[in-house]
């Protein structure tokens, strides 16, 4: 059957023109955006400050990015890393990567040159597509790599592998006795005594360089789709899409596997629960290596037809204006966006917008809701999921059950694929009034963690997803936040591991040993607070120094705001850190990192917070 047809043919059955099981459920990445350009051919989809496409533009401007990576080797099921930043030129690479089935792994281009070696390490793509802005990062992080290899191999502390030559004539590296991984364009050194090469530092690929030049001139796009069309390399709903990097309480990035039936799904269901239609202009500041942007307003503004606006960061000074010149009806917040703007100046203009729709989470007070919903001009809905599971909790249409995630979410066509549950600390089930860990199940739950089968293992009960948050149910069926369980911290819309910033602050001589924590922030979520023991000969610690350490090698979101200097730290029966014995609030003696940065910033010369970015 030819491609066209058979995607008009998965259209229909996900419009709901004829019914069909989950197991029949045919829905991918390039077949929501080869339907919408069969839909609405014409219709513009894509706007940015830098230019917009239609939906058949897409397809075409996807079709040749496409091709520019199979002639750089990329086949499917090929690792390819990006340092994806909200533009156009990343989002139709990595639209052009899970057309063709490769796996996208989007990755923060804030991320320090150690943290992008270390994915590096951990993921081994086959290419790095990046852009010439982080051409400092990129060397810093190839040097960083390859002096690492270099220490390996003088160590001899490679991986075992049987004993055997590396094959290193041609372009594609081939290693034996090593999971078949090729990287084009790298020499491969040996370690000694037959173990495996350490894989080289992947080929880099300018993101420009890979899309059409041409990719916002209408007329150009226009007559390429005439004759353009998606690679047909039969990706299948099952295929792994991407690996979503977040932090693990290891230290090292648990890479969450997410399948096309997983983003197809979400983003059927994300038009249907926020009452999108094709008139609609769905703006997004979130960032394309997470779930949200991708899953909801990717692909949910292609399943309704509706518009995508991409903005590159999130600034609250400027975010109403975006929103006012894109025409935006609808967008996404995450975390404290939403109290972030509230805490701009306010202006008689701020409900003078498009915008009548926010998805969001967690629920805000029902009164600051209001009030958020009164200055703005829009109505909120709350939901929960994770990159674990796209399927979680949403405000059910027309209900407005303030303060909590809502109720079940469930498929527009396919009916109820989604199941929630509440177990109590004891396993048993808990009922109405009850408190527990949230439990899911349903067909777009994670496959697992990249090459952890441990993790994995301890994520799934009897084939329900374990959440880590813990949750009291209602006697409607919804859900209310109440902490969470895991110990990984939530600040600025990012997770991120203690271990993490500890090992860093470990190394520091001055150091003893420490403990990071998450604290209550004023804007929601947490802020990262840090207990420090000194090492010994060290009566009063440096936090400035130690924050400087932190902010060399860290995301900035990672770097602890608060720190304390504490004799010992207490401990478990059995040795163990006990960080819930910590001492609570802040004390006199306790270092604020940005109160000490507004106390050396000069009037006129320090620059407004933002949410992901500058302003």
């Amino acid at each position: 059957m030819p491609l066209a047809r058979r995607l008009q043919r998965d259209d229909n059955q996900v419009a709901g023109r004829f019914t069909m099981s989950s197991a029949e459920y045919g829905g991918t990445i390039p077949r929501l955006l080869a339907a919408a350009a069969e839909r609405d051919s014409d219709g513009t989809w894509l706007r940015s400050d830098a230019g917009s496409l239609t939906f058949s533009g897409a397809v075409a401007a996807v079709s040749q990015t496409a091709a520019a990576l199979q002639a750089a080797g990329v086949g499917k099921g090929d690792l390819v890393m990006l340092t994806a930043s909200t533009t156009p030129p990343y989002l139709l690479s990595w639209l052009a990567l899970t057309s063709l089935g490769a796996i996208a792994v989007a990755v923060n281009p804030r991320s320090t040159p150690a943290e992008l070696a270390g994915l590096i390490t951990q993921v081994k793509p086959r290419l790095l597509i990046t852009d010439a802005g982080l051409a400092g990062v990129i060397s810093a992080a190839r040097a960083g790599t390859e002096a690492a290899q270099t220490g390996a191999v003088r160590a001899g502390t490679g991986p075992a592998a049987p004993a055997g030559p590396a094959e290193t004539t041609g372009r594609d590296v081939t290693v034996p006795g090593a999971p078949d991984r090729r990287v084009t364009g790298h020499a491969v050194t040996g370690l000694v005594d037959g173990s495996v090469p350490v894989t080289p530092f992947p080929s880099e690929f300018d993101v420009d360089s890979l899309i059409p030049g041409d990719w916002a001139d209408p007329v150009a796009m226009a007559m390429a789709a005439r004759h353009a069309s998606l690679p047909d390399t039969r990706v299948g709903p099952d295929d792994i899409a991407v690996l979503i990097p977040t932090s693990g309480t290891t230290g090292r990035s648990k890479l969450v596997m997410q399948t096309h039936r997983a983003y197809a799904m979400a983003g059927e269901g994300f038009g249907f629960w926020m009452e999108l239609t094709a008139a609609d202009r769905m703006l997004t500041t979130l960032p394309l290596f997470h779930v949200n942007a991708p899953a909801y307003s990717v692909m949910g503004s292609l399943a309704c037809g509706a518009g995508l606006v991409l903005a590159e960061r999130f600034s609250a000074s400027t975010f109403l204006d975006t929103a006012r010149r894109h025409e935006a009806t609808e967008f996404n917040a995450i975390g404290a966006m939403l109290e972030i703007l509230m805490r701009q100046p306010e202006r008689p203009d701020d409900a003078d917008t498009p915008l009548r729709l926010c998805y969001t989470g967690p629920a805000p007070e029902r009164e600051r809701q209001l009030a958020m919903e009164q200055r703005f001009g829009l109505r909120i809905v709350v939901g929960y999921a994770l990159s674990e599971s796209p399927y979680g909790l949403i405000w059910a249409r027309g209900t407005r059950p303030f303060g909590t995630l809502g109720s079940v979410r469930q498929h527009p066509v396919l009916g109820t694929v989604n199941h929630a549950r509440v177990v109590a600390e004891a396993g048993s089930i808990a009922g109405p009034g009850g408190t527990g860990e949230l439990e899911l199940r349903n067909p777009v739950l994670t496959p697992g963690y990249w090459e952890m089968p441990a993790e994995t293992a301890a994520l799934m009960h009897d084939g329900w997803l374990r959440t880590g948050d813990l949750v009291s149910v209602g006697d409607d069926g919804t859900y209310t936040f109440i902490s969470r369980v895991k110990e990984v911290i939530r600040r600025r819309g990012e997770n991120l591991s203690p271990l993490e910033v500890e090992e860093v602050l470990n190394a520091h001589p001055a150091v003893l040993e420490c403990a990071v924590v998450g604290v209550p922030s004023e804007l929601s979520e947490e802020e990262v607070k840090a207990f420090v023991v000194p090492a010994a000969g060290v009566t009063q610690l440096d936090f400035a120094e130690l924050r400087s350490l932190a902010a060399a090698r860290l995301a900035s979101f990672k770097v602890p705001r608060y720190w304390q200097q504490v004799a010992e730290l207490p401990r478990t029966p059995t040795a163990r850190v006990a960080k819930h014995r910590l001492p609570a609030g802040h004390p006199d003696g306790e270092y604020d990192a940005e109160s000490a940065q507004r106390q050396i910033t000069q009037p006129g010369q320090g620059a407004a917070r933002s949410y992901q970015g500058e302003q």
